[in-house]
């Protein structure tokens, strides 16, 4: 009896997560769809020529995202026999994608980010340090233009 309820409770936490993946992925779809006229390069200098620039800032995005625990039970099964991670692989490019919105959403009114940096941790749970979440901060330097006329 108790191994049924393991497994509903495990399927219903795969139905779950995946439902709450896609729903994210969706969301960052839309929203870097907005911000595709935001020019953005890991290059310490800015692309193309510009006009004079008016301002430059330091520009933040971070974002914490969890492991569901059937994605947890796979990496463990995963793990023990070797090989690549892809529940893990999906948890990373969604954190990474969203700091990088999250800084862009920071500053919409910039003509370009550049030097862009990407930075992240795992945050351990429980005595066996298991990853519990991955933490990701983008940043970079946003440039502020004056306006040419034309």
């Amino acid at each position: 009896m108790e191994f049924i309820i393991f497994i509903c409770l495990l399927t219903t936490g795969y139905f779950f997560g995946s439902w709450a993946e896609k729903k994210h992925y969706k969301s960052i779809v839309e929203r870097e769809q907005l911000y595709l006229y935001l020019p953005t390069t890991s290059s310490k200098k800015p692309l193309g020529k510009l006009a004079p620039v008016k301002e430059s800032k330091l520009v933040t995005g971070s974002v914490v995202v969890s492991v569901d625990y059937f994605k947890r039970v796979l990496a463990g099964l995963r793990s023990f026999f070797g090989g690549n991670i892809a529940s893990y692989e999906t948890l990373v490019d969604r954190a990474r994608r969203e700091a990088i919105l999250r800084m862009k959403e920071s500053c919409p009114s910039a003509t370009q980010l550049i030097n862009l940096r990407i930075e992240t941790s795992s945050i351990a749970k429980g005595a066996k340090q298991q990853i519990g979440s991955v933490e990701v901060l983008a940043y970079g330097t946003a440039i502020y233009c004056h306006k040419t006329k034309g």
